[in-house]
This record gives structure tokens, sequence and C-alpha cells, in this order.
């Protein structure tokens, strides 16, 4: 694979990640490096996989929706000028905070 190949496919993949990171509300500023997005998504997914083994809706409870069932469930939201790695910090400390939340009946 060639310089240019493996340039357009980190690329792609970036693009991918972002769009994913978007879709679920997350706010981007553009400059974030590729590493970043794919260990951001990592702790959002991480976050989602705590909300559902509490019961928790992620159609509902997202960044999204205007009325979640139980704001515990919505991943916290980027602060204006926060780093990624803060911003990371921050779900995961979120995620672990869920283990102390009621479970959701099934």
């Amino acid at each position: 694979m060639d310089r240019d190949e493996e340039f357009e496919e980190r690329t792609a993949a970036a693009a991918e990640v972002t769009a994913r990171l978007r879709g679920r509300g997350i706010a981007l500023t553009g400059a974030e490096r590729p590493e970043d997005l794919v260990d951001l998504l990592s702790a959002v997914e991480r976050f989602e996989g705590a909300v559902e083994a509490h019961g928790g809706d992620l159609m509902v409870d997202d960044l999204k929706s205007t009325q979640p069932d139980d704001r515990h469930f919505v991943v916290p939201r980027r602060a204006r000028g926060e780093t990624v790695r803060a911003y990371i910090v921050r779900i995961d400390e979120a995620a672990a905070e869920l283990r102390r939340h009621p479970r959701q009946p099934d």
C-alpha cells in the first residue's frame, strides 16, 4: 500500500468515525486528530454499554432528545473549548457513576 492509499484510508476512517459521533449528537470542532476521534468513539460506546446494562434506552436517552427518560443515561455534552482528552475523562466518569445509579426495570 502506498502513502496515498494509506492517507485515503485514514481520511475515510476518520470521516466515518466523525459521522458516527455527530450522529450521536457529539460536538466536534473538526480539529480533532483521527486517533482522538477513535478514542472518543470508544468512550461513548463504553458509556452506551453502561446505559444499556442499567436498562436505559439509547433511542430516548441521547443528546438529541428534548425529554430523555433519565438524564443520567445521556452522555455528557462536550463543553465549549474542552479538549477531547478531558471530554473522554468526563464520559468515563459518567459511565462509572452509572454503577451507583438505580437500574431501570426491564
